[in-house]
């Protein structure tokens, strides 16, 4: 009986080998990688979502590496920077925006990479007063003239960005080139996207555009005679 349990255990040992630490390292990578990916399917927002793949990408390479599987690490290798990009921009863009304050200049310049730049002619008409507000603008040279309400606006500043968060988005002014111009444009779309991938770079925009709002209030009534 003791032969024939011996002989069963032997067996069992040539059908299963023990695991060296090289399998257990490739089946311990495995398992924290699908565990990650199961995680995400959880997850809103999109910066822990992109961590959640960096995690994924590095378990899975690690597989692919202990578990000699060249085109899964090859798959991963190229999914890894890319993620850790993604990540990089997004939080940058953030910070930079909680440091900016109401700095026109600043937030342009970190809204740049989302934007569309155009030239303009002097004379032309951006947008007229009523129409569809679908865009924010930097102006990145030139100036512009806000006839309606009294404006000039130089470069390095913001504009249009009420219209397109009031409910009926609809233009206060029209906006004129007074000479030639390079203006830069979000639309609804992008914006979208990055509050999506985002939510606390749409805070942030929030919290500049009440406070450009409360600048005006503060501007208007000061013209306003008592």
């Amino acid at each position: 009986m003791t032969d024939l349990g011996s002989w069963t255990a032997v067996m069992t040992q040539l059908r299963h080998p023990p695991l060296d630490p090289q399998h257990l390292l490739a089946y311990g990578s495995a398992a924290v990688a699908a565990a990650l990916v199961i995680i995400s399917t959880f997850v809103r927002t999109m910066i822990p979502l992109r961590w959640l793949a960096v995690g994924s990408n590095i378990g899975f390479i690690c597989y692919g590496l202990a578990h000699p599987n060249p085109l899964l690490v090859l798959l991963h290798a190229v999914l890894l920077p890319v993620n850790l990009w993604r990540v990089r921009q997004m939080v940058q863009i953030t910070r930079h925006l909680s440091a900016t304050g109401v700095d026109d200049k600043q937030l342009g310049i970190w809204l740049r990479p989302y934007m569309r730049s155009r030239k303009y002619r002097a004379g032309t008409t951006l947008f007229a007063h009523g129409s569809k507000a679908d865009r924010i603008y930097f102006l990145a040279d030139g100036r512009i003239d806000l006839p309606d309400v009294g404006r000039t606006l130089e470069a390095g500043q913001i504009f249009g960005e009420i219209a397109f968060f009031a409910p009926e988005r609809w233009r206060s002014s029209t906006a004129v080139c007074i000479t030639r111009c390079t203006v830069l444009s979000i639309d609804e779309d992008t914006f979208k996207q990055l509050v999506y991938q985002n939510p606390e770079f749409g805070l942030e925009v929030m919290h500049l555009i009440a406070a450009r709002l409360c600048q005006d209030i503060t501007r208007l009534r000061a013209q306003v005679p008592r």
